[in-house]
């Protein structure tokens, strides 16, 4: 039944973003489909309803007509008659893809569109990976903008970015903690920093939690990037400034989610499951996973103290730029 159908689409459920692909495009791709398969399942039997038909009188040699009782289908919802039963379902989107990048994009249908204001007060981080390129730089940091300089990288060794990498988390554990507002006075929140467990309390600016250097093959180099209230523009910055660091140029040539909070590339669906029944079997495999792994974040962390502000207030906007943090940026 499509009543049925739809009960168990309420909830999470992860998809791999092709790049090139607006998430609107993906989101109104994902209604149609889920509406063509809920339509497309066998209507209820019609309601019968009895009428008194006109009939040639049995035994009768004159052709006479008597009304006879029948009992008829009405057809008032036949979706002939009045079209389809489904028309629109609410679908949300979680932490966006904009176009140029791809990865794990989190969708919610239905009851999940609350989850996912729960994934977002619970700042969970973000799994990335990101590919750079020396030797130019574009006016919005990808490999196909504008040029603007082309310069030499024949002086970059994996030494040089492995020590750059560790500048720019270090300074960003600590612009975490002063936006977690724990007081690490304390044994339990002592622990928690240790184990990584720190979250910011409010919105920030970009907070990069890990960040290493996969691949290093100039002029290429592969990043993973470990962070929480990004924007893919931000990482193609860092891209670039970590370039300048080098001093060289960088631009980003690809950014990948490979991880938003629970859902990995692993519960991704690729294109050609996105369909009814592949979205209903990856909502209700993940629903015990969601429920638990929300619970545990959103729970209050132990040594949660709010503390005064380190000269301006939480919400205020941090650097421009990610390694501004620890004033390593060149001028």
């Amino acid at each position: 039944m499509a009543s049925a159908g739809l009960a168990r689409l309420h909830g999470l459920f992860a998809v791999y973003k092709p790049p090139g692909l607006k998430w609107k495009h993906l989101r109104d791709t994902v209604e149609l489909q889920l509406l063509k398969g809920l339509n497309a399942g066998k209507p209820p039997a019609p309601e019968q309803h009895v009428r008194f038909l006109p009939g040639p009188m049995e035994g009768s040699e004159k052709k006479e007509l008597t009304l006879t009782v029948t009992s008829v289908p009405t057809l008032v919802d036949h979706p002939l008659v009045c079209g389809p039963v489904f028309t629109s379902l609410k679908i949300g989107v979680g932490h966006r893809l904009d176009a140029q990048a791809s990865g794990v994009l989190v969708l919610g249908v239905g009851h999940g569109r609350k989850l996912l204001t729960d994934m977002y007060s619970a700042h969970l981080t973000k799994e990335y990976t990101v590919r750079g390129l020396l030797g130019k730089a574009t006016d919005d940091f990808c490999e196909d903008g504008r040029l603007v300089e082309k310069t030499t990288y024949d002086h970059v060794t994996r030494e040089k970015l492995d020590r750059i990498l560790a500048l720019i988390q270090g300074s960003h554990q600590k612009a975490l903690v002063m936006y977690s507002n724990l007081d690490l006075q304390t044994q339990e929140a002592y622990e928690m920093a240790v184990s990584g467990l720190i979250r910011p309390m409010n919105k920030s600016p970009m907070l990069i939690t890990g960040i290493r250097c996969l691949q290093f093959a100039p002029p290429e180099f592969l990043l993973e990037v470990q962070c929480m209230h990004e924007t893919q523009k931000q990482l193609r910055r860092l891209v670039h400034e970590i370039g300048l660091e080098l001093k060289s140029t960088a631009v980003c040539s690809q950014v990948r989610r490979t991880r938003d909070g629970f859902f990995t590339l692993d519960d991704a669906l690729l294109r050609t499951q996105w369909n009814l029944p592949s979205i209903q079997g990856a909502i209700q495999a993940a629903a015990p996973r969601v429920a638990a792994e929300l619970e545990k974040s959103l729970r209050p962390g132990p040594g949660t103290q709010l503390l005064p502000g380190p000269g301006r207030p939480w919400d205020s906007e941090g650097p421009n730029s990610a390694l501004e943090q620890e004033g390593q940026v060149r001028h």
